[in-house]
């Protein structure tokens, strides 16, 4: 039976205040610590990006982040190298990438398929569905993300649960027959990015409609799992700056769309 181990999450972000230009507040309220839930969940793109999202649940929330998010520039596979480079730049060293599950800094240049080397993640494991590496869900930099050659290869087409035994060159990661579970520090980053798929392709343009279910070893099937854990990830793990620059970086110079749960956490739990 596996050792119990104590998870350490990343804390939560302070929410900043939220200033209401003409609008005189009393003076008891102004004291109150805790902002409307409204008022905290405004985003910079509510106004823009967002704008035919607001207000909905369910699968009218999800079709519409659908829509959104679906106007897009698609990347080539070898285009996929460079625009890693660009989205995981170590913010410390601007020669290196960090790599997804280790948390380590490599330079830019070890990129490839040998051991040392870091390579392409399809965090939704491309098998899942069977896109392969083609332009579309194949070369979506949301969920592509640099990892160590050997952990890449130990997580394979596994589906996201907790449990298994510690990977001695990832340490916090864990894996076992049928799933892997990433570090803490990046539980709701894998939960985010599995959701963006989700809600990104539904079908269209002769790929398969891709969706999250609370199973584990899915194998072919279009789906990824565990939902619940997913969700609970999502919760615990809120976006760092590491994950809302990257989603800014794509956005602003690689694919121009966002991952709307960087963005909007609380759609999670309003769509799932």
């Amino acid at each position: 039976m596996p050792i119990p181990r104590i998870r350490r999450w990343k804390p939560l972000a302070l929410t900043a205040a939220v200033v209401l230009v003409g609008v005189t507040v009393p003076a008891a309220a102004s004291a109150s610590p805790t902002p409307s839930s409204e008022a905290a969940a405004v985003g910079p793109y509510d106004d823009t990006y967002y704008q035919d999202a607001l207000g909905k649940t369910g699968p009218e929330l999800k079709d519409a982040l659908h829509t959104i998010i679906s106007d897009q520039t698609k990347l080539s596979y070898d285009g996929v190298w460079d625009a890693l480079k660009v989205t995981d730049e170590d913010p410390a060293n601007a020669s290196n990438v960090v790599l997804l599950y280790s948390g380590e800094s490599r330079s830019k240049d070890a990129n490839g398929g040998d051991q040392g080397d870091w390579n392409r993640e399809h965090v939704w494991a491309k098998s899942h569905g069977d896109f392969g590496t083609s332009t579309g869900p194949g070369t979506d930099v949301h969920h592509l993300r640099p990892t160590d050659v050997g952990v890449n290869s130990t997580r394979g087409n596994k589906d996201f649960d907790e449990g298994g035994s510690e990977l001695e060159d990832a340490p916090g990661n864990f894996t076992d027959g049928d799933s892997f579970e990433p570090r803490d520090e990046v539980k709701g980053d894998v939960a985010r990015m599995i959701l963006y798929m989700s809600v990104r392709y539904e079908g269209e343009d002769g790929f398969a409609d891709l969706e999250p279910n609370d199973e584990v070893d899915n194998g072919s099937a279009p789906n990824i799992g565990r939902l619940s854990v997913l969700k609970q990830w999502n919760d615990e793990d809120p976006p760092d700056d590491f994950e809302k620059n990257r989603n800014q970086v794509i956005f602003d110079e690689v694919q121009h769309n966002r991952n709307p749960f960087i963005d909007h956490p609380e759609w999670v739990g309003s769509i799932w």
